[in-house]
C-alpha cells in the first residue's frame, strides 16, 4: 500500500504557478510584440511624412508649411520617444516574465523529482513487502510440507 506524498499539495500548486507564469509570459510577449508593432508604425509614418516634406520643400512651399510641417514632425518624434520608452517598459516586462517563468519551471521540476523519489520509495517499500510475504507464505508451505512428511513416517 503506497502513502500518500505529503508535498503532494506544493506539487500541484507548483503546476499551477508554472501555468500561471506560462500564461502571463505569453500575455507579455503579445504585448511586447504589439507596442513593438506600434513603435514600428510611428517610425514608418514618420519617415512617409519626412519624404512628404522634402518633397514639399523641393517643389516650394511657404515658410507656414515649413513650420507646420516641422511641428508635426517634432510632435511625431515625441511620438517616438514615447513609443521607444514604452517598448523598454514592454521589454523589461517580458524579461521579468521569463525570469519568473524560469523560476516557476524550476520549482516544478524540483517538486516533481521530489514526488517521483517518494513515489519509487514506495514502490521499493510495496516490492520488499510483497517479497517478505511471498517469502512468509512459501516458509509456512514448506513448514506444513515438513511436518506432512513427518507424520507419513
Amino acid at each position: 500500500m503506497t502513502k500518500n506524498f505529503s508535498l503532494q499539495p506544493l506539487v500541484d500548486l507548483s503546476h499551477h504557478k508554472s501555468d500561471a507564469a506560462t500564461r502571463k509570459f505569453g500575455e507579455l510577449n503579445i504585448q511586447q510584440q504589439a507596442e513593438q508593432k506600434k513603435l514600428e508604425t510611428l517610425l514608418q509614418f514618420r519617415k512617409d511624412y519626412h519624404e512628404k516634406f522634402q518633397m514639399a520643400t523641393r517643389n516650394g512651399i511657404d515658410s507656414a508649411g515649413v513650420t507646420n510641417f516641422q511641428n508635426f514632425l517634432n510632435r511625431l518624434d515625441e511620438a517616438v520617444e514615447q513609443q521607444r520608452h514604452v517598448m523598454e517598459q514592454a521589454n523589461l516586462s517580458l524579461q521579468m516574465g521569463k525570469e519568473a517563468l524560469r523560476e516557476a519551471q524550476q520549482k516544478m521540476k524540483s517538486f516533481d523529482t521530489l514526488a517521483e523519489r517518494h513515489a519509487e520509495s514506495s514502490r521499493q517499500q510495496s516490492k520488499k513487502t510483497e517479497q517478505r510475504i511471498q517469502d512468509e507464505q512459501a516458509g509456512q508451505l514448506a513448514f506444513r510440507n515438513g511436518q506432512s512428511d513427518h507424520q507419513f513416517r
